[in-house]
């Protein structure tokens, strides 16, 4: 048994070292205020400031074509016609669309 023990190197038998090393590990990866648990709620708050300033040029944008659809009948028939393909009574539509390129 004493020679086993003898084989190890003296710095690995250091106390100290090894408390500060346990302590370490448990800090960065066990503990629930870990290093590693407070990186993936870093990375969860930079997705979610994305996703704010995405939505907030959303509503920008939605704003001022509410704004422009507000100013003008023309405009908001325009609009429907556009988007929705509404017509009036006694109109055809004919809708001419471009065919996708396929990747290549």
């Amino acid at each position: 048994m004493k020679k086993w023990f003898d084989r190890i190197p003296s710095w690995l038998k250091n106390r100290y070292l090894l408390v500060g090393a346990v302590f370490l590990v448990w800090m960065l990866f066990i503990d629930t205020n870990s290093w590693w648990f407070h990186r993936e709620l870093n990375q969860e708050i930079d997705e979610l400031e994305e996703a704010m300033d995405y939505y907030r040029e959303e509503i920008d944008r939605d704003s001022t074509l509410l704004h422009e659809l507000d100013s003008s009948p023309e405009a908001l028939e325009r609009y429907a016609r556009e988007r929705y393909r509404m017509k009036k009574e006694n109109e055809d539509l004919f809708i001419i669309s471009e065919p996708k390129e396929k990747d290549k």
